[in-house]
């Protein structure tokens, strides 16, 4: 396993590599000028010779290549720069807004997992009859419906029209609670569906039948033989669904004014705050890639048949 481990991690480098230097050349190339955008936040009236000042003190006055080493090996000591709107370090907004994104991802992760799995076992144990089906099909309208809109209904029937939760979330539980549920109906539908179709085809398989013709309890065969097996694709949809997470959350955080990752990017690109969105890109690229090393340990963990 050690030996698996390690050679997974550094298969990691070249794709994180890849990943720095695609972000960085990208940005390079954006429009618009970073000295002049940092003149402007900081309220300077620009003139040519104030203008040439801050590039070569931005070092823009220099290669490509020499930026781009001097930014890794900063990025390699865990400095990500400066913000060009308030001069703060970026690793430290990334940070204090990652700690509310991680508490808005593990709350809709975690509702959705309690919720999807003992519906998806018990929708394949039913298989066609009525709950099923209607389980089903608020599964699939939960799933085909965009977070978006089901913010928009949220907000309308349970700020608008029944005024139970604010329009604006806070930093509270209250706060908390109307984001959690736009994150999670869609990956708790996405989930139910997963567990219910690995179940099923479990299920349906020989060593099932001939585990119940010796006479073990349903109980044993449901979650210690058919469950099991049926993890790994599970935890596929789990690890893929950490990826949609950080991605609805841009949408859902500037919705509720949520002060997560997804709120400061979004407005790191209209500011055109380029170390922001660049440390943003390394830090989700960083979640992937980590992300795909656990669910990979995972399945050898569930199957040890699995080579190194």
């Amino acid at each position: 396993m050690a030996q698996y481990v390690i050679k997974r991690l550094l298969q990691l480098i070249p794709i994180l590599f890849g990943v720095s230097i695609l972000t960085f050349a990208l940005l390079y190339m954006a429009p618009g000028d970073p000295a002049q955008q940092r003149l402007r936040f900081n309220g300077v009236i620009v003139s040519e010779d104030i203008l040439h000042d801050m590039r070569h003190e931005m070092g823009l006055d220099k290669p490509f290549g020499i930026q781009y080493g001097t930014w890794l090996f900063k990025l390699l000591q865990g400095d990500m720069g400066t913000s060009y709107k308030d001069g703060i370090n970026v690793s430290n907004k990334l940070w204090e807004a990652f700690g509310y994104t991680l508490l808005l991802s593990s709350l809709s992760m975690g509702l959705s997992i309690l919720i999807a799995f003992p519906l998806g076992v018990y929708t394949a144990i039913r298989q066609g009859r009525v709950t099923d089906n209607i389980i089903r099909m608020i599964s699939f309208m939960g799933n085909s419906v965009p977070n978006f809109l089901i913010c928009i209904l949220l907000m309308y029937f349970l700020c608008i029209r029944y005024k139970w939760f604010p329009i604006i979330a806070q930093n509270n539980i209250q706060g908390l609670l109307l984001p959690t549920l736009s994150l999670s109906i869609p990956m708790c539908s996405r989930l139910l569906r997963q567990v219910r179709t690995e179940m099923l085809e479990q299920l349906n398989k020989d060593y099932i039948a001939s585990t119940r013709v010796r006479g073990v309890k349903e109980g044993y065969i449901l979650f210690f033989n058919a469950l099991r097996n049926a993890l790994p694709g599970i935890i596929t949809v789990v690890g893929l669904s950490i990826g949609t997470l950080l991605g609805g959350s841009v949408v859902i955080e500037n919705i509720f004014m949520w002060p997560g990752i997804g709120k400061l990017v979004m407005e790191a690109i209209v500011n055109r705050d380029y170390p922001v969105v660049q440390g943003f890109v390394i830090l989700t690229a960083a979640m992937y890639v980590i992300t795909n090393l656990v669910i990979d340990i995972s399945y050898r963990y569930l199957d040890p048949r699995i080579k190194p």
